[in-house]
């Protein structure tokens, strides 16, 4: 067993990261701030600010159901605690989402069998390769040993840029080309084993939930990695683009059912104006969001924090 507690960011470091969030959720943060103007050009709280407000939340890519849910924790909040101004109900519609994202700020468990082994799925694109790239250098920084195993056996290009972040970062790659996704990560798993490496970071080919060829394939990746060690893997993670929207619950439902994930990677939120989809997640189908990631650098891939999420949201 070891442990993988982080180390404590410096206050230069965390103030950095937190301008560098802001800056990235700048275009779902212009859709909030929409919502925000809603407040002012309805100063009472009356109907027409709550079905205002319902718009706007919906075209920031919110939900039909989280936005339901956040329009009658308003009307409770206004009710309960006789609430006459739209600014007041402002505050109030921070605090919701943020209680409603809260769930799903879940860190990893301090103690972690040695090795330990990561599963990373997603559709083609969402960025799996770059992020197990930046995974790696975190478990690193942590003092991990660290071993990359190239299960998109598919595409040449997905495992030779996964052989350039092993190069990059001195780590060993387990590849073939072409043949069995499974068996090259049951190698890496009994090499690591055998080399006493802690962690174990499987990349898997990209696939669309109606794949269902490949759906299955992956689910029979899962069945064989449990024969190299039977409480492998010890994490599922489905790495999710943000510009999906809404379809990123359709996305995680899929997933889901097909490996009972145990995480979420939501990436390019820097680019994108769905970063409500959280919301509608958090909601419809919530499993916990273990990082967030706002750029192509490695430090832009951190752990998720509802609260701070939320302030970077509102600016």
């Amino acid at each position: 067993m070891f442990s993988l507690g982080s180390k404590k960011p410096d206050d230069n470091a965390a103030s950095d990261w937190k301008s560098r969030l802001k800056r990235g959720l700048a275009l779902t943060g212009d859709r909030l701030k929409k919502v925000a103007g809603v407040f002012r050009a309805h100063p009472q709280i009356d109907e027409a600010l709550y079905e205002a407000l319902e718009a706007q939340l919906l075209a920031a890519d919110v939900g039909v159901h989280a936005t339901t849910h956040l329009i009658a924790s308003l009307r409770r909040a206004a009710h309960d605690k006789r609430l006459e101004d739209g600014a007041q109900l402002e505050a109030e519609l921070r605090a919701a989402l943020a209680a409603l994202l809260a769930p799903l700020e879940r860190p990893l468990p301090e103690e972690r069998p040695r090795p330990f082994v990561i599963l990373l799925a997603g559709v083609n694109g969402a960025g799996k390769t770059t992020t197990i790239g930046k995974l790696t250098k975190m478990f690193q920084s942590q003092g991990r040993t660290v071993l990359l195993a190239a299960g998109d056996t598919f595409r040449a290009a997905a495992r030779e840029q996964l052989q350039s972040w092993g190069a990059r970062h001195g780590v060993t790659v387990i590849s073939q080309q072409g043949g069995d996704s499974a068996a090259v990560i049951f190698d890496a798993i009994q090499s690591a084993q055998a080399k006493g490496i802690d962690v174990v970071l499987a990349d898997t080919a990209g696939r669309l939930p109606t794949q269902l060829n490949l759906m299955e394939e992956i689910r029979k990746v899962k069945r064989v990695i449990a024969k190299a060690d039977p409480t492998a893997p010890h994490e599922t993670w489905l790495v999710l683009d943000a510009n999906t929207g809404q379809n990123a619950v359709a996305q995680v439902k899929a997933f889901d059912a097909a490996l009972a994930l145990t995480g979420l990677i939501v990436t390019k939120l820097d680019g994108t104006a769905k970063g409500g989809a959280l919301a509608a997640i958090a909601r419809e189908h919530p499993v916990p969001i273990r990082f967030i990631g706002i750029g192509e650098k490695p430090d832009d891939l951190r752990p998720f924090v509802a609260a701070e999420f939320v302030d970077a949201l509102f600016g």
